[in-house]
């Protein structure tokens, strides 16, 4: 009887002094504690934030483009000129970055020259260009793919130069003989380097690009093509004298 009641009285010791369960929180798909953290639970929650993050930027990235095509449809103009008025933008600082000595100052109306041509030439003309030559070659096999990139290096491309040439120096206020002689120099060593360039980046805009898009997929090539023309017309006007010289120089 002591016995019984010694081992009842050693079972409540037992009992009470042994610290509490603590209670569980269970469902079909997780099993945790409520007091407590389970190691995974945190790589998990950093895994599904970096994916929500990764979607949020897609999500954005989607949304612009989808803005873009958008304007394209309903002000194709307006937003080819903007578009090309912001790559001259970007073609010209980054000509300036690279070009100018470390000592010479970078000129903002140059930049602003080239961006005014951007939007009210470069921009406008692509747009009518691209769209004129999807109506007389409709096709996009490889033989009417070959005939525009030799309309554009023969035809629109020179009269471009020509004209980019000459905005940007009437612009500086130069003269009607000072912009003859600027494009005696610079516009056949500006041809040449467009036949380098210009073919490959025709192909791929004329044989795999809607006609809608072709003015923008251009004005991306565009960019580097824009430091180097932005670099040409930022050159010292030519001296009339040595361009009569080496006129008489050719006739003799």
């Amino acid at each position: 009887m002591a016995m019984s009641k010694a081992s009842r009285g050693l079972f409540s010791l037992i009992r009470h002094s042994a610290p509490p369960s603590r209670p569980y929180i269970r469902s079909h798909l997780i099993s945790f504690r409520s007091k407590g953290t389970n190691p995974s639970s945190a790589s998990v929650a950093t895994a599904a934030a970096a994916v929500a993050a990764a979607a949020a930027g897609v999500s954005a990235r989607s949304g612009f483009v989808s803005w873009y095509l958008g304007m394209i449809e309903a002000r194709p103009i307006l937003t080819k000129s903007i578009t090309a008025g912001v790559i001259f933008t970007a073609g010209d600082f980054s000509s300036q970055m690279i070009t100018l000595c470390p000592d010479m100052p970078y000129d903002p109306m140059r930049t602003l020259r080239m961006a005014a041509y951007g939007v009210l030439l470069s921009g406008p003309s692509l747009h009518l260009w691209f769209n004129f030559l999807s109506k007389i070659l409709p096709k996009r096999d490889l033989i009417t793919t070959f005939k525009k990139m030799i309309l554009g290096q023969t035809l629109y491309g020179p009269i471009l130069n020509s004209v980019f040439f000459s905005f940007n120096a009437a612009l500086q206020g130069e003269s009607v003989p000072e912009i003859i002689a600027r494009l005696k120099r610079d516009l056949i060593p500006t041809f040449k380097n467009g036949l380098i360039y210009w073919p490959l980046c025709d192909f791929i805009t004329f044989k795999f690009v809607p006609v809608r898009l072709q003015p923008l997929v251009s004005n991306s090539f565009a960019f580097l093509w824009t430091i180097y023309i932005t670099y040409m017309a930022g050159l010292k006007k030519p001296c009339l004298e040595n361009v009569k010289e080496e006129a008489s120089a050719q006739l003799h």
